[in-house]
């Protein structure tokens, strides 16, 4: 039986595309570290059991997807942008020019790219899918790489690098124990400053 999550797809792939790769990103609204994107090839057919929305999965369960995914998968592309380039070409185009890193870092050419909600710069046929992550199989395995990446980083390098942080709690999110770090010990050069400004003004406001 055809998953639901692959009706994007099949109707894709009955107009003779073959390789179809979902896209997607994660960390949009963080104020420490990359936006990362991924983007997913999977075979024509496959069902993968449990596969949803990253946002919907316990870690544990992601973890475990993530390692089904990268073994099932014809290619898997990942892009980063980091919190400078977020401050100076924005959010919204940082998350794309990371999806489009993603796409060209796959080692087969997708024939279309369905899309989490965004278009990017390509030659690509695409499509933007609203609820992407929790309509398309092919968005949702993107969305689950993409955040079991960067977790990976917040859990890691990154809170290796700046341990006072809390970085791997909260993954760079605006925590009640990250804003008072931030106000506490200033920003790293990790963190976003067009992020920041609000926040610094709203908790200046407070004392």
């Amino acid at each position: 039986m055809m998953s639901d999550l692959l009706k994007y797809e099949q109707e894709y792939w009955e107009q003779s595309y073959q390789n179809i790769a979902g896209v997607d990103e994660v960390g949009r609204g963080c104020l420490f570290g990359d936006v990362v994107a991924a983007a997913v090839i999977l075979p024509r057919g496959l069902v993968l059991e449990d596969v949803d929305d990253s946002k919907k999965l316990s870690a544990k369960k992601r973890d475990y997807l993530y390692d089904v995914i990268m073994e099932q998968a014809l290619s898997v592309g990942v892009g980063y942008v980091d919190a400078p380039t977020i401050d100076r070409i924005n959010i919204k185009q940082a998350a794309r020019l990371a999806m489009k890193q993603a796409v060209g870092q796959l080692t087969i050419k997708p024939d279309l790219l369905l899309i989490d909600a965004e278009k990017i710069d390509s030659q690509i046929p695409q499509l933007a899918i609203i609820k992407g992550d929790a309509t398309s199989q092919s968005i949702a395995a993107a969305s689950i790489i993409a955040k079991v990446t960067r977790d990976r980083l917040c859990q890691g390098e990154w809170d290796v690098k700046y341990p006072e942080y809390g970085i791997a709690v909260h993954k760079g999110y605006a925590t009640k124990l990250h804003r008072e770090q931030i106000l506490a010990l200033g920003p790293t050069p990790m963190h976003r400053r067009s992020f920041l400004r609000n926040l610094l003004i709203e908790e200046q406001t407070l004392f």
